[in-house]
């Protein structure tokens, strides 16, 4: 399970909104234990995929390693990421998954029309060939 605070889910939303219509993407910073990890500060990253950004997202390594650091510095731990889906719902693509880390969580907002519509969590296996569905609160 994920559950993510009020601040962090307003500014994931507020990303997307202003991403759209193309993907934003970014890191989620906090804590986990027992299996259920919570959600304490989202850090927007820049989309860098030098194609159409309106269907696909792409981390640098370095954005990545940055946003790992951030968050040891808060003594929080890199929990996941979040990305949009401009104007179709919240799955986890094929695309997503081939570029996925089996240790993350995977939070995508469904952006309809510039307005949130639903989101989902996934949980990619570590042989990344699928991904389960992760309980998700915000």
């Amino acid at each position: 399970m994920i559950r993510i605070e009020p601040g962090p889910w307003s500014q994931m939303v507020d990303h997307a909104r202003r991403a759209y219509p193309n993907e934003c993407c970014g890191a989620m910073l906090g804590s986990a234990a027992d299996g259920e990890k919570l959600v304490r500060e989202a850090l927007p990253l820049e989309n860098s995929f030098e194609g159409a950004q309106n269907a696909r997202y792409e981390l640098r390594p370095e954005d990545l390693l940055a946003a790992d650091r951030a968050a040891r510095n808060r003594n929080m731990e890199l929990i996941g990421i979040y990305h949009s889906h401009p104007d179709c719902g919240a799955y986890f693509s094929e695309t997503d998954l081939k570029n996925s880390c089996p240790w993350y969580s995977f939070v995508v907002l469904s952006i309809q029309k510039g307005e949130f519509h639903h989101a989902n969590s996934w949980l990619p296996n570590f042989e990344q060939t699928e991904a389960a569905k992760e309980e998700l609160s915000y």
